[in-house]
């Protein structure tokens, strides 16, 4: 069952697919992978013992801090021989995480990418401009062959070179783009600024992922450019882009491809799983990557699993934050989301903002630098703004911050996933 049948298929044989994988990927992960070999067998668990789903729940986590312990290729479970391709996270934090492809993953990956786009509103022939970053980050090269393998005519842009962008955007009239949302709306600012409506480009759909992004961000990407935006979901510890899609028909919130990564939602404290429609830290496990199996990965996302609408595999409620971006400020959960949104709300505020924490003698100090709008640049609108943003997220969030609005254009703008949080304590 393949393709757009199992998209449409009933539980049951969703469920019974996901059985007959599992175990075939528990086994090649124990069998060549040493690591993995070594936590099953310290937990006492054996890829035999899996009887049902649940029992995925008796298995021990992955965290990204044991990829890098098993830098650089460690974890894979084929012979170098047999791959076709290694791409690496950024590193910004410690070492990259590697992660390899054999021909079958790179085919299975370009499948559920194009399937991704199909369910964005892409279709055969569409021209899709690719602003995502090529190279070791899995985003353009994923998306690129995802598109192509649905039968669209690729432009591969990758990001920066803003100006060059929107020229060919401009000239060569993509139905698509696919980037970041941050960039999305920094190349809003760039068509404003070269004085073209970005409402008047061809553009009719934006596949946007890679980083957290909010209802109200897709309301002003959608009156921006009047197009559909719709969220792509993937991680290139499991696959890359393409590991859910939001459907353009419901948009709320990515399908998760259960056919090749199972979802599991656990407490973040305790790891215990929680059930569908309860909020905690979204786990995967590969069921059929041949080059890097990964079990029960810790994704750091939070959000819940819920039922599927546009297709029968369930759905990710839109990611409320990660678990290590969160600010705990004076004892105060605070996500950059919860930010994001009040002040996407205000029309005196752009949609580009980002957090800087510091330690000021014994106690945390949270500043939200953002920027004014075109519209209210004056000195007087942007204080009223940020003494009504500062007011607005003591009394919603619960924490007192400062706020720094800055004239138009002066945050810093992303080429590729913006960053949220500088926590300089």
């Amino acid at each position: 069952m393949t393709g757009q049948a199992i998209e449409h298929a009933s539980r049951d044989e969703i469920t019974a697919l996901q059985l007959e994988r599992m175990r075939w990927s528990l086994g090649h992960a124990y069998d060549n992978v040493p690591f993995y070999k070594s936590a099953f067998d310290n937990a006492g668990i054996h890829p035999s013992d899996l009887k049902s789903l649940g029992d995925l729940a008796r298995f021990p986590l992955t965290t990204k801090d044991d990829l890098r312990s098993n830098y650089p290729f460690g974890m894979f479970a084929v012979p170098q021989d047999q791959l076709v391709r290694v791409h690496a996270s950024s590193g910004t934090t410690g070492k990259p995480t590697v992660v390899g492809y054999t021909q079958n993953d790179i085919d299975m990956w370009s499948d559920v990418v194009a399937r991704s786009i199909r369910a964005a509103g892409g279709r055969p022939g569409d021209m899709v401009h690719v602003a995502y970053g090529y190279g070791l980050f899995t985003g353009g090269l994923g998306a690129h062959y995802g598109a192509e393998r649905l039968g669209c005519t690729v432009i591969p842009m990758s990001g920066g070179s803003s100006d060059k962008q929107i020229q060919l955007i401009q000239d060569f009239k993509p139905r698509i783009i696919m980037v970041t949302p941050s960039y999305m709306l920094s190349l809003a600012d760039t068509f404003e600024q070269a004085g073209i409506d970005p409402r008047s480009t061809s553009l009719e759909i934006g596949v946007h992922g890679a980083e957290p992004w909010t209802d109200e961000m897709r309301r002003e990407i959608e009156a921006k450019f009047d197009i559909d935006a719709v969220d792509i979901y993937g991680l290139s510890e499991v696959i890359g882009p393409g590991v859910g899609q939001e459907s353009v028909e419901t948009k709320d919130g990515p399908h998760l491809w259960e056919d090749h990564f199972y979802p599991e939602i656990i407490d973040p404290e305790t790891g215990a799983v929680l059930g569908d429609g309860e909020e905690g830290e979204l786990v995967f496990t590969s069921l059929t990557k041949e080059a890097f199996p990964i079990i029960r990965y810790r994704t750091r996302d939070l959000t819940r699993l819920l039922p599927g609408t546009a297709f029968n595999m369930r759905r990710m409620a839109r990611i409320r934050g990660r678990s290590d971006d969160m600010m705990i400020i004076r004892g105060v959960n605070v996500f950059p989301t919860q930010v994001e949104d009040l002040i996407c709300a205000d029309n005196r505020l752009a949609p580009h903002y980002f957090c800087e924490v510091r330690r000021d003698g014994r106690m945390d100090k949270l500043t939200v630098v953002t920027e004014a709008s075109t519209g209210a640049a004056d000195d007087a609108s942007r204080l009223n703004a940020a003494r009504d943003l500062a007011h607005h997220i003591k009394s919603l969030i619960g924490v007192s911050v400062h706020v720094d609005v800055r004239a138009p254009g002066g945050v810093p703008r992303s080429e590729g996933k913006a960053k949220r949080v500088y926590d300089l304590r």
